[in-house]
């Protein structure tokens, strides 16, 4: 039985020049990036060129690039960071995040209220769209010290309005971050206008504990881990320098070929809609929002997202039903609960995220798996009611 993948969001394929350009780094002598000797030299120039590709992939100057073990540190190293420098200095301080944000962002935000830091939620309308009138509102207080919001949602696909979230800010004399982890591999970063930015190495065909905090700009920011002065004071302890090395070649494979992947994976998209809604009881979610092509979610009525999943991983699939931070338990989702679906809805939700290798056979494959299973589960579902 060949697999059928779709849950790139969660984690995409390993790219082979990825793989290549890390093996240097993973075997033998590594120098310490910051040693003075010929192999810490070698090991400091690698990590100092993959972080000056990486700024210029960005839209930011070279050094302000930070490396981390990934996405979930890179969001939390930006709200709590930036929250922490500005309330020392101030005697009030607040954050301002969405209600539909990964929990790297939302749980960093809701910690800070036991330190005086008011964590305030900007909610979205039915397509998952933040409200930009309510962050505008926000922004009058004067206590704000970050507004974050991300790029595109990591359940949803749905892309926000950073920018224009980013420009209030900026008019407010406030910082911007945005979590581009899930964008990545769709939009070009240099495009997206927020003062931070966290990227995730494994969504684009990188190494998993990978990720970066792009500044664009020297912004004042406490660091969480606290050591040897690595990373500017901003990061403490020794970077990974096969880590450092394989982000910044997955984001340069990524731009490269982001013109023609996007246009590929769109006609799959809109393939796979089509013939997912003409499933029973099937619902697009967010069904007029602009999204990034490679994700599809959507609700089955009366059928639970767990024996579904179970059904399709028989079936050789692989997907899920939100987002994959939680360790395989079953959980509601905070961003189907802050769109107002119904909870019926939401228990039968499904994601469907693919890639540059997904083909036209296999989406024809995946949704004769969907129906079959969906089949299977109603008799079941109906008779328990």
């Amino acid at each position: 039985m060949s697999e059928l993948y779709f849950d790139h969001a969660a984690s995409a394929p390993r790219r082979d020049e990825v793989s290549q350009a890390m093996l240097p780094w993973m075997h033998g002598v590594v120098g310490n990036p910051s040693g003075s000797h010929r192999a810490a030299r070698l090991a400091r120039k690698a990590v100092e060129d993959a972080r000056d590709e990486i700024a210029s992939l960005c839209g930011a100057r070279p050094g302000n690039v930070v490396f981390t073990a990934g996405g979930t540190e890179s969001c939390s190293l930006a709200v709590l960071g930036v929250a922490r420098r500005h309330r020392r200095l101030h005697e009030r301080s607040a954050v301002v995040t969405s209600a539909i944000e990964h929990h790297a962002v939302g749980d960093s935000a809701l910690m800070l209220k036991a330190e005086g830091i008011t964590p305030l939620t900007l909610g979205v309308d039915s397509e998952g769209v933040a409200d930009l009138a309510l962050l505008s509102e926000f922004l009058q207080r004067g206590d704000v010290a970050l507004v974050s919001l991300m790029t595109a949602n990591n359940e949803t696909g749905v892309l926000q309005p950073v920018n224009a979230a980013s420009a209030l800010a900026r008019e407010a004399g406030v910082l911007s971050h945005t979590d581009a982890v899930a964008a990545a591999p769709w939009i070009d970063l240099r495009s997206i206008d927020a003062d931070l930015l966290s990227l995730c190495a494994h969504k684009i065909g990188g190494p998993v504990n990978a990720g970066a905090l792009v500044m664009r700009g020297d912004y004042p920011l406490d660091a969480l881990s606290p050591g040897g002065g690595q990373e500017k004071g901003r990061r403490g302890g020794t970077v990974d320098v096969a880590a450092c090395v394989g982000l910044a070649t997955a984001l340069r494979c990524v731009d490269r070929e982001r013109d023609v992947t996007n246009l590929r994976v769109t006609a799959l998209r809109d393939q796979l809609v089509a013939k997912l809604i003409t499933l029973p009881d099937c619902q697009l979610t967010a069904p007029q929002a602009q999204k990034v092509p490679g994700t599809v979610h959507v609700t089955f009525a009366g059928v639970a997202s767990d024996e579904l999943l179970f059904l399709l991983d028989l079936a050789g699939v692989c997907a899920s039903a939100a987002a994959s931070c939680s360790s395989g338990a079953a959980v509601s989702s905070h961003v189907l609960a802050a769109m107002g679906v119904e909870a019926d809805r939401a228990r039968g939700s499904l994601r469907l995220s693919f890639g540059a290798e997904t083909t036209s056979d296999d989406v024809g494959a995946v949704v004769h798996a969907i129906a079959d299973a969906v089949q299977r589960l109603r008799p079941q579902s109906s008779s328990g009611r």
